[in-house]
């Protein structure tokens, strides 16, 4: 198997994704950061998960740079651009981005119980739908699950009844 390639600029966008990731996990939130980065190179949207600040289950970290991007480009077809994401995307995310004509996903860890980019489902690359997104995983994996690790256990801790 060929590992991917990433450049300074895939370095420089996904620490600014798992800068948010932080943020989230800093807010309670499940820690998970994304950047949207146009064909140009410009940095479109920074964001993190928010469903419990918002009351919102769709207010996912992709979610909210999608609508974001979409709203400073003035379109929901983000031709070009590159969506920066700590964790393998859910289904709904997925789509979204099939939906918005992303061409690329780069990732940092895989999801084995919702990943929809591969280790579930392949949304993606699925040749049934009218556009494919290119995948790249593993950048910046280890600090990634680390932090998943570290806010889930803290969560069962949390959750245990005291004495």
């Amino acid at each position: 198997m060929r590992l991917p390639f990433f450049d300074p600029q895939d370095h420089y966008f996904m620490g600014l994704a798992l800068r948010q990731a932080e943020l989230a996990f800093e807010e309670e939130e499940v820690p998970v950061g994304a950047v949207l980065v146009s064909a140009q190179g410009e940095i479109l949207a920074e964001s993190r998960n928010q469903i419990i600040k918002y009351r919102d289950p769709t207010a996912h970290a992709e979610i909210l740079a999608l609508r974001e991007g979409a709203k400073k480009l003035g379109n929901y077809r983000l031709l070009g651009c590159k969506l920066y994401v700590t964790l393998e995307p859910c289904a709904m995310c997925a789509y979204a981005m099939v939906l918005a004509r992303i061409e690329e996903l780069i990732y940092s860890t895989p999801d084995p119980k919702t990943g929809s980019a591969g280790s579930l489902y392949n949304l993606l690359q699925d040749p049934r739908f009218n556009h494919q997104v290119k995948i790249r995983q593993g950048l910046f994996q280890k600090e990634a699950e680390q932090l998943l690790k570290k806010f889930f256990q803290l969560r069962r801790i949390n959750l245990q009844p005291t004495p």
